[in-house]
């Protein structure tokens, strides 16, 4: 006769506290890793804008050098007359990288012509420790002075003339 005996089966696999400190570890390290990848877009938002106004200057100097005459004054998020055939027009209507919408001033807030940012309730509005960081990448590190200045409370422009 032969004699059977109970062996005790092993099952391989995971056991519940195997898999909660798994999810665990996870959890530790996407909360390290995602602010990482959001300051990571928040500059390349900032850059993006920067490349943007560099667009326009370049396209609002051909635009006065053949018209003989600034930007015209436009309300916020609309295209100064003329300018959509210096520009791409959807890249205007479209608002900015950084939230905002883009807005072209003519002798207004004490300048002669300017275009840039107007934070007029289009998303979140950017603070000027905010706006500083992108004057640094391109202009004199100061919203009072240089190009890239603050005109008004949430009006950021890039000054074309005085």
């Amino acid at each position: 006769m032969k004699c059977v005996t109970n062996q005790r089966r092993r099952f391989s696999g995971f056991t519940l506290v195997e898999i909660l400190i798994v999810v665990i570890i996870l959890g530790i390290l996407a909360a390290i890793v995602l602010p990482l990848f959001a300051d990571a877009s928040n500059g390349a938002r900032q850059t993006a804008f920067v490349a943007d106004v560099k667009i326009f200057n370049t396209a609002a100097q051909l635009y006065t050098l053949d018209n003989n005459e600034f930007l015209e004054d436009s309300s916020s998020g609309t295209i100064p007359s003329g300018f959509e055939n210096y520009i791409e027009e959807d890249k205007w209507l479209a608002g900015t990288p950084i939230n905002g919408v883009w807005d072209a001033e003519n002798t207004s807030y004490g300048i002669t012509s300017a275009f840039g940012v107007h934070f007029n309730n289009a998303g979140e509005r950017k603070d000027d420790a905010y706006m500083l960081e992108i004057d640094r990448i391109f202009d004199d590190n100061n919203l009072a002075t240089g190009a890239f200045r603050k005109i008004a409370d949430d009006r950021y422009y890039y000054v074309l003339a005085n």
